[in-house]
């Protein structure tokens, strides 16, 4: 331990708790080369769809399979798509330890991560329920609007206001407004609204397959499936009290 100018002792470093954003890749088949067949397929028409995202693999699927998992070749198999695979979870015990011996790390099982107690953790799954659109609002004046395609790792922030977007939002990016978000194309990655807590906000998409919703704190993710009914079709994002409600336009 130094000490700085005053003869106080400092420390060379601190330590904190980070919040980080992963891609979660959930195997529903342990044959990798079928998965690189069907990669290859998802990813044909947006080929820079990652860029170099850290990436959990989540085994929740697979893990009663008597069929080992080759982590070698699924770690260069992911890595050929630009990620990062980083860690797994979910799996049996004997595929968590193969994949500790190709390199990676364990993360906790998702059901075990919403029970254990944590600082500032809002609930990430709420029930969904679609219930039938009465009002659709409009963007307010001044909204702030994009044009162009949001890639992985971009960020947009419509301070003050509603954000309207006219291209994809692909999957790692993230569209915040403080008022109503809008994208008026898929929205595969992080949409928040009412960002300073306005839980009249709302959440639009022509082609809802979101990472993330948001409303003034409320957060959903996509570790429950959307309904049939709105997954890759129109659809709205609403709080009633503390529920997230996503529904078809």
């Amino acid at each position: 331990m130094a000490a700085d100018s005053t003869g106080t002792a400092r420390s060379s470093f601190d330590l904190k708790s980070a919040q980080l954003h992963v891609v979660a890749v959930a195997l529903k088949d342990t044959d990798i080369q079928l998965v690189a067949a069907d990669l290859a397929q998802r990813l044909a028409d947006d080929p820079d769809f990652f860029d170099n995202d850290p990436v959990l693999i989540d085994l929740s699927q697979v893990r009663e399979s008597e069929q080992p998992i080759d982590f070698t070749a699924l770690i260069a198999l992911l890595e050929a798509h630009r990620t990062q695979p980083v860690a797994v979870r979910g799996g049996s015990e004997a595929q968590t330890r193969d994949a500790l011996a190709a390199g990676l790390c364990s993360a906790p099982d998702a059901q075990a991560a919403r029970a254990a107690p944590a600082v500032e953790v809002h609930e990430v799954i709420r029930e969904v329920e679609v219930e039938v659109v009465r009002e659709v609002p409009v963007p307010m004046a001044g909204a702030m609007v994009i044009d162009k395609p949001l890639r992985s790792g971009q960020q947009v922030y419509a301070r003050g206001t509603d954000l309207v977007v006219l291209a994809v939002v692909s999957y790692g990016a993230e569209v915040i407004a403080d008022g109503n978000v809008h994208v008026y194309a898929p929205l595969r990655g992080r949409a928040i609204a009412g960002a300073r807590g306005n839980t009249s906000a709302r959440i639009f998409s022509t082609c809802m397959e979101p990472q993330l919703l948001s409303i003034a704190g409320m957060y959903r993710t996509t570790d429950t499936e959307l309904p049939p009914e709105v997954v890759g079709k129109p659809a709205q994002v609403r709080l009633d009290g503390e529920k997230i409600i996503v529904e078809p336009m």
